[in-house]
């Protein structure tokens, strides 16, 4: 097996910019991939490490553990301890993103309020319904109403462990705050949350795995609450709420001939501003007068994914590429002028590819750091426009020096998707209630929902190649996907978001599509969304008499997960109650009580399942009989 032969991807693009790659000698994702493999296996590592069975914390270390002979870490750790503390730390490492997320979306909505931004309250109805959901008063202008919302949560955000979350007692299912507050999962502040996570991974401070288990579950419900449904909700209440349109996705979106300037990463807030100002005539001039046809923004990755679903695509926003793992295979087409990386899916060997490939390489976020430093614009709301003026300015000088001096890459494929879905939309394309969904599931016609939250990784199969086989299979057993993260962007260029996918279908999902005029998976956003996952799953517990979530013919898979926000993402769904599959599998494996807890035991304690498989179609055959098994329950 090489990667050359059927490890690169499912996408043509990425395997044709990849011969660039290799002729252009620059070291690659996956080259480096398969230079980690051991024994000409790319996908063998350290047993120990694909285990979770070591650990360097102190200068003992590092060590190494092995149940079957209850062999322990110098200071007396367990493999299934070392395991899950781990798991706890990279859930911290999650949590802290998404969180940093939710803080720049507070400061810019408060900013804006305040009259200091080139943005606006777009959604003032959004505005004051999600602030009486919390109990805000709704009285005086939106900018009053927003400045108290800002107020409100963060004093929330601030509250210790011992102090209930506000956020979480106004907006969680009423029988899963029963549950939570019950197994002392019911969290305070996230900020308190994560000191005392943090704290009790120091070594010989907490060192029993279900301790660890319990407090990356009670992190993750407050990550879910306070960080991505206020994020999500203050990105709607400004940027405008997701509604259903068609996107151009895939590398052919990139036009060398035109100045090209592509926000990366996962937080939005300049990527609107560029597309305001670039869609004026004066930014287009000086563009032509450059030498250029145009200019363009580009959406890439997840940050791309919150612009495509508040966006209509023109002439101006052109379209979106794809995940994370095409980063390099973007970078190299030659097309690129500014790559602005703000925080999250931006590659340290980035400064490589952009004096290879002569584009300007700016982080926009404080966290986002390259090696060898360089140039920066570390957002301020209050700046937005000036600095997303100073990207475009950037992008038209460079273009000059790129379009004279690389060949780039023509004729890449390019194909529509269809974007833009979020609770709200689904209920409108459902005539402006839950009833036709509801009915479709009772009857039939649909078996269940799959909330499709994942990344990718070059882990067993090329990039997205388990992501698209898993979500064919699901539609094919009629069951709707809602896809979220760098999973819906593998769903968008491989075709399944468009109209023609319901004929990948089975005949009650396709007869649905047909009669609603919507894909097979709804192009749901982002990994942050699935905070607005669980918000619709409470809106169809409701709808349904109060049906406990776990009882709910749903699930929850990961095809590709791939690094720390996923995993606290997949903690989230246990706490809720959720079958949770996920791929590959989890460095968790050398611990036997940690793995019968996560996979056997919690199902009686949360209601949560937890399912690993390799396998596409038996992962498949395990979620299809979980929702038949809950169909069962419900009498339908």
């Amino acid at each position: 097996m090489t990667m050359e032969s059927n490890r690169i991807s499912y996408h043509d693009s990425a395997r044709t910019v990849y011969e660039r790659l290799k002729k252009d000698g620059m070291s690659n994702v996956w080259d480096r991939y398969e230079a980690q493999g051991l024994g000409g296996d790319p996908d063998r590592r350290c047993a120990f490490c694909q285990a979770g069975a070591r650990c360097d914390f102190c200068s003992n270390g590092p060590c190494r553990a092995d149940a079957t002979r209850n062999w322990r870490g110098v200071c007396g750790i367990s493999v299934d301890g070392m395991a899950m503390r781990m798991m706890l730390l990279r859930n911290v490492m999650g949590a802290s993103n998404y969180h940093f997320h939710a803080a720049q979306a507070v400061r810019t909505l408060r900013a804006t309020a305040e009259g200091k931004t080139p943005f606006s309250i777009v959604e003032p109805e959004k505005l004051r319904a999600f602030a009486g959901r919390l109990g805000i008063d709704t009285t005086g202008s939106d900018s009053d109403v927003a400045l108290r919302l800002c107020d409100f949560v963060e004093e929330d955000f601030h509250r210790f462990t011992h102090e209930p979350s506000r956020i979480v007692e106004h907006l969680a299912p009423p029988e899963r705050k029963e549950v939570w507050k019950k197994l002392n999962l019911f969290p305070g502040g996230i900020y308190g949350e994560t000191i005392v996570d943090t704290a009790s991974t120091l070594t010989n401070v907490d060192g029993w795995f279900a301790s660890h288990a319990m407090r990356a579950m009670r992190l993750g419900v407050a990550m879910a609450y306070q960080s991505q449904i206020v994020l999500e909700y203050i990105q709607d209440i400004l940027y405008g709420i997701p509604r259903p349109h068609p996107m151009r996705v895939d590398l052919g979106v990139l036009d060398p001939d035109y100045v090209n300037i592509l926000p990366n990463g996962h937080e939005p807030f300049l990527g609107f501003a560029l597309i305001d100002l670039a869609r004026t005539g004066e930014w287009q001039a000086k563009a032509r007068a450059a030498g250029a046809k145009g200019l363009r923004i580009i959406a890439n990755i997840e940050t791309g994914q919150e612009l495509i679903q508040r966006r209509e695509m023109d002439d101006v926003f052109y379209g979106y590429t794809g995940n994370w793992i095409m980063q390099e295979a973007v970078l190299a087409t030659g097309a690129v002028d500014v790559f602005a990386a703000d925080m999250n899916c931006s590659l340290p060997l980035d400064p490589l590819y952009a004096e290879k490939y002569h584009f300007k390489l700016i982080p926009v976020s404080e966290v986002v750091v390259f090696e060898g430093g360089g140039e920066r614009l570390d957002y301020v709301p209050e700046e937005a426009k000036e600095q997303a003026e100073a990207l475009l300015d950037m992008g038209i000088e460079n273009f000059k020096e790129r379009h004279s001096m690389i060949e780039p890459i023509r004729g890449l494929p390019v194909r529509e998707a269809v974007v833009g879905f979020a609770p709200e939309s689904i209920v409108a394309a459902l005539g402006g209630s839950l009833d036709a969904l509801l009915g479709a599931i009772k009857d039939g016609t649909i078996r269940g929902i799959v909330g499709l939250v994942s990344c990718t990784t070059l882990r067993d199969t090329g990039q997205d190649v388990h992501t698209v086989a898993v979500a064919e299979r699901l539609i094919a057993r009629d069951i709707l996907v809602l896809g979220m993260g760098c999973g819906v962007a593998a769903l968008q260029v491989a075709g399944l978001c468009s109209p023609e996918a319901k004929e990948k279908a089975g005949p009650g999902l396709k007869g649905l599509c047909t009669a609603l005029g919507v894909p097979p998976v709804l192009g749901f956003g982002t990994c942050t969304d699935t905070g607005r996952c669980a918000d619709l799953l409470l809106s169809v517990s409701e709808a349904l008499g109060g049906v406990p979530i776990p009882d709910l013919p749903v699930a929850v898979a990961a095809p590709e997960y791939m690094e720390q926000k996923a995993t606290i993402d997949a903690l989230f769904a246990l706490a809720l109650g959720l079958y949770t599959y996920v791929n590959p599998v989890p460095t968790v494996t050398g611990g036997p009580d940690l793995v019968k807890l996560l996979t056997e035991d919690l199902r009686w304690i949360t209601g949560g399942v937890l399912r690993v498989e390799t396998d596409a179609e038996a992962a498949v055959e395990g979620i299809a009989g979980h929702i038949e098994g809950r169909r069962k329950i419900l009498g339908l």
